[in-house]
Protein backbone atom coordinates (compact mmCIF):
# COMPACT_ATOMS: atom_id res chain seq x y z
CA UNK A 1 0.00 0.00 0.00
CA UNK A 2 1.43 3.97 -0.85
CA UNK A 3 1.65 5.77 1.88
CA UNK A 4 3.47 8.83 0.73
CA UNK A 5 0.77 11.19 1.51
CA UNK A 6 -0.74 9.22 4.84
CA UNK A 7 0.87 10.39 8.51
CA UNK A 8 2.18 7.42 10.46
CA UNK A 9 1.00 6.92 13.95
CA UNK A 10 3.72 7.50 16.17
CA UNK A 11 4.23 3.78 17.13
CA UNK A 12 4.24 3.52 13.55
CA UNK A 13 7.10 6.06 13.17
CA UNK A 14 8.71 4.58 16.00
CA UNK A 15 9.24 0.80 14.55
CA UNK A 16 10.17 2.64 11.43
CA UNK A 17 12.83 4.90 12.64
CA UNK A 18 14.26 1.80 14.06
CA UNK A 19 13.78 -0.32 11.27
CA UNK A 20 15.81 2.51 8.98
CA UNK A 21 18.34 2.78 11.34
CA UNK A 22 19.09 -1.15 12.09
CA UNK A 23 18.69 -1.42 8.25
CA UNK A 24 21.33 1.27 7.64
CA UNK A 25 24.07 -0.33 10.05
CA UNK A 26 23.11 -4.44 8.59
CA UNK A 27 20.96 -4.24 5.43
CA UNK A 28 17.72 -6.21 5.05
CA UNK A 29 18.18 -8.93 7.43
CA UNK A 30 19.70 -6.70 9.73
CA UNK A 31 16.37 -6.05 11.60
CA UNK A 32 13.50 -8.38 13.07
CA UNK A 33 10.41 -7.68 14.40
CA UNK A 34 11.25 -8.82 17.76
CA UNK A 35 14.28 -6.59 18.32
CA UNK A 36 12.24 -3.61 17.23
CA UNK A 37 9.10 -4.66 19.63
CA UNK A 38 12.22 -4.65 22.33
CA UNK A 39 13.54 -1.72 21.61
CA UNK A 40 10.21 0.02 21.63
CA UNK A 41 8.89 -2.00 24.60
CA UNK A 42 6.04 -3.25 23.02
CA UNK A 43 5.01 -6.54 21.95
CA UNK A 44 6.07 -7.85 18.63
CA UNK A 45 2.67 -8.66 17.72
CA UNK A 46 1.99 -4.89 17.88
CA UNK A 47 4.59 -4.97 15.43
CA UNK A 48 2.90 -6.62 12.87
CA UNK A 49 -0.52 -4.44 13.66
CA UNK A 50 1.38 -1.41 11.74
CA UNK A 51 3.28 -3.26 9.36
CA UNK A 52 1.84 -7.26 8.81
CA UNK A 53 4.98 -8.10 7.31
CA UNK A 54 8.64 -7.22 6.68
CA UNK A 55 7.88 -7.11 3.31
CA UNK A 56 5.71 -4.69 4.20
CA UNK A 57 8.02 -2.84 6.66
CA UNK A 58 10.75 -2.58 4.34
CA UNK A 59 8.95 -1.42 1.14
CA UNK A 60 7.29 1.46 3.21
CA UNK A 61 11.20 2.02 5.09
CA UNK A 62 12.18 2.30 0.71
CA UNK A 63 9.41 4.72 0.11
CA UNK A 64 9.58 7.14 3.07
CA UNK A 65 13.29 7.25 2.65
CA UNK A 66 13.33 8.39 -1.29
CA UNK A 67 10.67 10.90 -0.56
CA UNK A 68 12.58 12.51 2.54
CA UNK A 69 15.95 12.33 0.93
CA UNK A 70 14.40 13.60 -2.80
CA UNK A 71 12.34 16.16 -1.02
CA UNK A 72 15.49 17.50 1.20
CA UNK A 73 17.42 18.22 -2.00
CA UNK A 74 14.90 20.64 -3.62
CA UNK A 75 14.51 21.36 -7.03
CA UNK A 76 17.30 20.34 -9.18
CA UNK A 77 16.95 23.73 -11.18
CA UNK A 78 16.09 26.09 -8.35
CA UNK A 79 20.11 27.22 -7.55
CA UNK A 80 23.91 27.32 -9.63
CA UNK A 81 24.58 23.91 -11.05
CA UNK A 82 27.37 23.15 -8.54
CA UNK A 83 24.95 24.51 -5.72
CA UNK A 84 22.86 21.66 -6.94
CA UNK A 85 25.45 18.97 -7.39
CA UNK A 86 26.68 20.00 -3.51
CA UNK A 87 23.35 19.14 -2.16
CA UNK A 88 23.59 15.21 -2.83
CA UNK A 89 27.27 14.80 -1.78
CA UNK A 90 26.31 17.17 1.09
CA UNK A 91 23.05 15.07 1.86
CA UNK A 92 25.25 11.42 1.75
CA UNK A 93 28.42 13.10 3.75
CA UNK A 94 25.84 14.28 6.64
CA UNK A 95 24.09 10.58 6.87
CA UNK A 96 27.95 9.22 6.98
CA UNK A 97 29.61 11.61 9.48
CA UNK A 98 27.20 13.16 11.47
CA UNK A 99 24.31 9.98 11.79
CA UNK A 100 26.74 7.36 10.89
CA UNK A 101 24.73 6.05 8.80
CA UNK A 102 24.74 4.28 4.80
CA UNK A 103 22.38 5.29 2.75
CA UNK A 104 19.53 3.15 3.26
CA UNK A 105 18.58 2.17 -0.45
CA UNK A 106 22.68 1.82 -1.33
CA UNK A 107 22.26 -1.05 1.58
CA UNK A 108 19.12 -2.64 -0.36
CA UNK A 109 20.85 -1.93 -3.67
CA UNK A 110 23.75 -4.00 -2.73
CA UNK A 111 21.69 -7.03 -1.54
CA UNK A 112 18.62 -6.31 -4.30
CA UNK A 113 18.47 -10.14 -5.73
CA UNK A 114 17.76 -11.21 -2.46
CA UNK A 115 15.11 -8.40 -1.66
CA UNK A 116 11.57 -9.23 -1.44
CA UNK A 117 9.84 -7.84 -4.66
CA UNK A 118 8.03 -4.88 -3.01
CA UNK A 119 10.87 -3.60 -1.35
CA UNK A 120 13.63 -4.33 -4.46
CA UNK A 121 10.81 -2.48 -6.39
CA UNK A 122 10.63 0.61 -3.59
CA UNK A 123 14.64 0.36 -3.89
CA UNK A 124 14.99 0.86 -7.70
CA UNK A 125 12.62 3.75 -7.14
CA UNK A 126 15.09 5.42 -5.53
CA UNK A 127 18.05 5.39 -7.80
CA UNK A 128 15.66 6.37 -10.55
CA UNK A 129 14.59 9.25 -8.91
CA UNK A 130 18.01 9.83 -7.85
CA UNK A 131 19.14 9.76 -11.52
CA UNK A 132 16.81 11.59 -13.23
CA UNK A 133 17.07 14.71 -10.27
CA UNK A 134 21.13 14.32 -10.95
CA UNK A 135 20.51 14.47 -14.71
CA UNK A 136 18.46 17.55 -14.72
CA UNK A 137 20.91 18.89 -12.34
CA UNK A 138 23.42 18.45 -15.08
CA UNK A 139 21.40 19.33 -18.08
CA UNK A 140 21.06 22.82 -15.85
CA UNK A 141 24.99 23.01 -16.43
CA UNK A 142 25.22 22.50 -20.10
CA UNK A 143 25.27 18.88 -20.57
CA UNK A 144 23.41 16.88 -23.40
CA UNK A 145 20.92 14.78 -21.87
CA UNK A 146 23.09 11.28 -22.59
CA UNK A 147 25.99 13.27 -21.02
CA UNK A 148 23.37 14.53 -18.29
CA UNK A 149 22.64 10.63 -17.65
CA UNK A 150 26.37 9.10 -18.19
CA UNK A 151 27.23 12.27 -14.82
CA UNK A 152 24.67 11.36 -12.50
CA UNK A 153 25.41 7.60 -12.94
CA UNK A 154 28.74 8.17 -12.35
CA UNK A 155 27.82 10.59 -9.45
CA UNK A 156 25.83 8.43 -7.27
CA UNK A 157 27.97 5.45 -7.94
CA UNK A 158 31.35 7.79 -6.54
CA UNK A 159 28.82 8.91 -3.62
CA UNK A 160 27.87 5.60 -2.69
CA UNK A 161 31.00 3.65 -3.10
CA UNK A 162 32.47 6.68 -0.69
CA UNK A 163 30.39 5.58 1.85
CA UNK A 164 31.43 2.11 1.57
CA UNK A 165 35.32 3.24 1.63
CA UNK A 166 35.09 5.88 4.14
CA UNK A 167 32.53 3.10 6.10
CA UNK A 168 34.88 -0.22 5.49
CA UNK A 169 38.30 1.72 6.20
CA UNK A 170 36.58 3.65 9.25
CA UNK A 171 38.48 7.13 7.75
CA UNK A 172 35.61 9.75 7.32
CA UNK A 173 38.34 11.79 5.21
CA UNK A 174 38.32 9.14 2.66
CA UNK A 175 34.49 10.29 1.89
CA UNK A 176 35.76 14.32 0.99
CA UNK A 177 38.51 12.93 -1.03
CA UNK A 178 36.24 10.85 -3.41
CA UNK A 179 33.76 12.83 -3.86
CA UNK A 180 36.02 16.67 -4.05
CA UNK A 181 36.08 16.54 -7.71
CA UNK A 182 32.61 15.70 -8.69
CA UNK A 183 31.28 19.26 -8.71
Amino acid sequence: MRRENMAYSETASRIMDIAERLARQGGYNAFSFREIANEIGIKSASVHYHFPTKDALGEALAERYTDRFIGALGQPDDAAAEDILRRYITACGIALKEDKLMCLCGMFGAEIEHLPVPVAGKTKGFFQQSLAWLTKAYMAKGETEEQAKNSAARMISTVEGAMILARALDDLTLFDAATADLV
